[in-house]
């Protein structure tokens, strides 16, 4: 079990794939968690009844993260259901096609823009008072292994994320003061969410998925449950001292 003060984890894409995963390691680990879901509000309430099994208040609430006003609003209801936010995990995102920069059209592009990185920006807009006011806080973000080995056609998904890379660094420099830590957790290939979409889709084959097992080190994908392992580490007490910092949870892609 972690340690953490009182109230909840707010988790942004807690329903998703990886988010799941996640939200079930904060549960299981000793916080209580807030799930923010877009629209399968079924997987959601699924998450949190895993969660309520296990001990903890868990609370579901949609957000359209691309609307200030949605994220203020879905904000202000954990606050007052739990009466703290004390982390924050940032696990939204869109589908991301698989093409060569030079083949992204352009919507797409702003599109992923508009929710990971406005979406996060408005997020920590949105709790950053909240957290000076209650005596600190914890930021963790989602970011991608490409940061450190370009993987060719996923580069929107490591461009949109490394704008985020930057905000964390940003956040942890300001905020520092305030007690607000952020931190980042890469994710490589996770056996859950994009990457069964982008088969069903075609986009990955078993040609790709044999030529990316010889770049890992540990010859398997990851679990959503390890990214999660990585994000109740920088979001608990038991890291303190850890701010502006990043863990590729990536089984040594491209090492």
């Amino acid at each position: 079990m972690a340690t953490f003060p009182d109230g909840c984890t707010l988790l942004f894409g807690g329903s998703g794939g990886i988010g799941s995963g996640i939200s079930r390691v904060f549960a299981a680990g000793g916080s209580d968690i807030a799930i923010v879901y877009r629209s399968n509000a079924d997987r959601a309430a699924a998450v949190a009844g895993e969660a309520e099994a296990a001990g903890r208040r868990a609370t579901i609430h949609a957000a359209d993260v691309t609307d200030e006003a949605s994220v203020r609003a879905v904000v202000a209801a954990a606050i007052a259901t739990h009466g703290r936010v004390h982390s924050v995990v940032w696990a939204a995102g869109p589908l991301v096609n698989q093409r060569y920069l030079a083949e992204t059209p352009m919507d797409e592009w702003r599109h992923a823009f508009e929710v990971e990185v406005h979406g996060f920006f408005r997020v920590a807009q949105a709790l950053i008072p909240h957290m000076r006011e209650s005596g600190g806080g914890s930021f963790v973000t989602l970011g991608s292994a490409g940061h450190d080995w370009w993987p060719a056609r996923d580069g929107m998904s490591v461009a949109v994320k490394a704008s985020n890379e930057q905000l964390v660094q940003g956040i942890a420099k300001e905020e520092g003061r305030y007690r607000i830590r952020a931190n980042s957790v890469l994710v490589g290939v996770i056996e859950a969410g994009q990457l069964h979409e982008l088969q069903r889709l075609g986009q990955i084959d078993q040609r790709w998925i044999d030529n990316t097992h010889r770049l890992l080190c540990l010859k398997r994908f990851g679990t959503a449950e390890e990214i999660g392992h990585a994000c109740l580490f920088f979001a608990s007490n038991e890291a303190a001292y850890v701010t502006g910092q990043r863990i590729s949870v990536s089984g040594g892609f491209g090492v």
